[in-house]
């Protein structure tokens, strides 16, 4: 029983991490799961925040505390984090690394405690996995197997989320959004993911409005993963695919003999969606002749199939997303304004990439060369400054997704590790925007007789003036984080 518990969460962890949730509940549900596999009475993952070396976690159990953050080096987890050795602890009062501090916070009173690294396969420590108290006795070596087993999925899973560091050798990861599978820090994204958690809590019908390529999809994978229907399916709808003649069966299903060709009987999407939420994308391209079919079931939660006489009750959440001016269609008789009106019982507008700022576009950008230098397993590769520009330059129509699109064309046709501009497949006029090169672009001549601090800051200074002040593309260019590139330009220690 015990095996097959063990057996069950580490094909659970897969899909716990492919989900985009929010950070904090992801960390809070995988400790929970970790805790009842091994009959601990509590379990965490602690993350290691790359900017400031703290260990970072959440407490599912203790809703009013907020997060946990560990000083580096301090406590058990902090020890492990540092050394990169699990450590099994029978009696913490017997041990001066135990970090009392958590205890008083939380109200819990830590007696045995085992905690591994979540290391990556090149040594690099990303966090650590810790159990408290196990009910039956103390942590065996069956349960220390586990538990790194557990965290080498962990530390495999983390490669294909948001959470890594700018650069694959920096221990810990970085913190760039709400959700782990979603990079926004900036005002307007900050806004949209407080509005989508919002909403998540609630049964309330939304509409995702926003550019094509802006992330509607995904933002709508963030309701239903942080939403009460997260254990039901999630059915999508891309409206902009059904023919009219099609579009009723696809919904609602159909009788065997509702039409030629009907030797069976087909469960529509609607129906598919039972227990979970139903997406539709693109609702503005839905044909008219079957948005009252719709309205129904968002009024009425009920509908017939195709050919049948028989009312079918159905529960199921409805999220739609569109690109178009619903209002406008609805003057235009385009688009019925009752099933326009239920639609916007919340309503969420999505910034476009260019509202973002480009220290988020620069974010995305190396998120997807990463991405897609591990896919099309390309060594590492590095956007030089004359093409981090060139993306800052375009106007980007296509949003995110075509960001995406042009990191992934660089890096399938880039013939080296260094991408310019001509590998992105921009608009010859985005490419040219780029600033010209400075007169001695290829050279850095400085002083002989500066200290080795002082010549870095000069470098740093220079590169950042090159990059026109630009400290995100500085970063990337220097291969460092922006945190670290201002800390670095700090005040010059006092000298002769």
């Amino acid at each position: 029983m015990e095996h097959e518990r063990k057996l069950s969460l580490l094909v659970e962890l897969g899909s716990m991490l492919a989900q985009t949730v929010e950070l904090d509940a992801l960390l809070g549900r995988i400790g929970a799961r970790v805790a009842a596999c091994l009959r601990a009475e509590r379990a965490s993952v602690f993350l290691v925040d790359s900017e400031s070396g703290d260990l970072r976690s959440r407490v599912a159990d203790v809703p009013g505390l907020g997060e946990i953050r560990v000083p580096p080096g301090r406590g058990v987890a902090g020890w492990v984090a540092a050394h990169g050795r699990a450590v099994n602890i029978r009696n913490v009062a017997d041990d001066h690394r135990h970090f009392r501090e958590v205890d008083r916070a939380t109200g819990f009173t830590t007696r045995s405690l085992l905690c591994v690294p979540i290391v990556e396969a090149r040594g690099t420590i990303r966090g650590v996995l810790q159990a408290l108290n196990k009910h039956d006795g103390p942590f065996d070596d069956d349960d220390e197997v586990f538990l790194q087993t557990i965290a080498q999925q962990v530390s495999l899973a983390l490669r294909l989320t948001t959470l890594r560091p700018a650069r694959d050798e920096t221990p810990g990861v970085q913190l760039r959004g709400v959700f782990n599978h979603i990079i926004g820090t900036s005002a307007a994204m900050r806004q949209v993911s407080e509005a989508i958690l919002r909403a998540a809590q609630t049964q309330a019908t939304v509409l995702l409005r926003g550019e094509t390529g802006c992330g509607k999809g995904l933002f709508a994978q963030c309701l239903h993963a942080n939403g009460r229907r997260s254990a039901g399916p999630m059915v999508t709808v891309d409206c902009t695919t059904l023919p009219a003649a099609l579009a009723e069966s696809e919904l609602f299903g159909h009788e065997r003999g509702a039409f030629t060709g009907a030797d069976r009987r087909v469960i529509g999407k609607v129906e598919r969606a039972h227990g979970g939420t139903l997406f539709l994308d693109e609702i503005g391209d839905l044909p008219l002749a079957v948005q009252a079919k719709l309205l129904r079931v968002l009024q009425e939660r009920c509908f017939e199939r195709l050919g049948g006489r028989e009312t079918h009750r159905v529960d199921l959440r409805v999220i739609a997303a569109t690109h178009r001016d619903l209002a406008a269609m609805v003057t235009r008789g385009e688009f019925r304004q009752d099933l326009y009106f239920r639609l916007k019982v919340i309503e969420i507008a999505l910034p476009s990439l260019r509202a973002r700022g480009p220290d988020e576009l620069v974010a995305l950008a190396e998120h997807f060369l990463r991405v897609y230098t591990l896919r099309h397993t390309r060594g590492p590769m590095q956007l030089s400054a004359a093409a981090l520009a060139a993306l800052c330059a375009h106007p980007w129509p296509g949003n995110v997704r075509e960001l995406e699109h042009a990191i992934e064309r660089a890096v399938v046709v880039c013939p080296d590790d260094l991408i310019g501009p001509e590998h992105l497949g921009l608009p010859i006029e985005s490419r040219g925007s780029a600033p010209a090169p400075h007169p001695s672009a290829d050279q850095f001549v400085a002083p002989v007789d500066l200290t080795l601090d002082a010549l870095e800051r000069r470098y740093i200074a220079e590169t950042l003036a090159r990059c026109q002040g630009n400290v995100s593309h500085a970063a990337a260019r220097l291969g460092i984080t922006r945190a670290t590139l201002r800390r670095k330009l700090g005040p010059p220690d006092a000298g002769p």
